[in-house]
């Protein structure tokens, strides 16, 4: 019994390649708007679909570094998000004063704090150089 080979889907759905492109540097400090008004320039999406993917990735990254949550957030190649816990401070009396020698001082306890950490990634270090 012979079976038909169906044609690859594959070849039917042309996979877009991102451009590398060297692009200029630009001069001034974008505003949000700026920032959609080129996103949706450069890429043939409207305005406010640009817009509402952005927002959609506000809400992505709150989700990941709230409390219980996983606390950490990675956008691929570009940066990582990470909230930090710092543990509470005790108080401490009668610390040698760095500031003036031979005095004692006090210092006051600290709470615990969330702290959020951004980390660049490799092609965000490679793009400053």
């Amino acid at each position: 019994m012979a079976v038909k080979k169906s044609p690859k889907k594959a070849a039917a759905k042309a996979k877009v390649a991102p451009v590398a492109r060297k692009a200029p540097a630009i001069q001034k400090k974008y505003t949000k708007t700026e920032i959609l008004n080129e996103i949706a320039s450069n890429t043939d999406i409207s305005k406010k679909d640009v817009a509402a993917v952005i927002e959609e990735l506000t809400v992505l990254i709150e989700r990941h570094v709230k409390k219980r949550a996983v606390g950490e957030f990675t956008l691929p190649g570009l940066l990582k998000i990470k909230s930090v816990v710092r543990p509470a401070r005790p108080a401490r009396k009668n610390v040698p004063n760095p500031f003036k020698p031979g005095e004692l001082m006090d210092i006051p306890k600290k709470p615990a704090t969330t702290r959020v950490k951004v980390l660049p990634l490799k092609k965000l270090k490679d793009f400053a150089v």
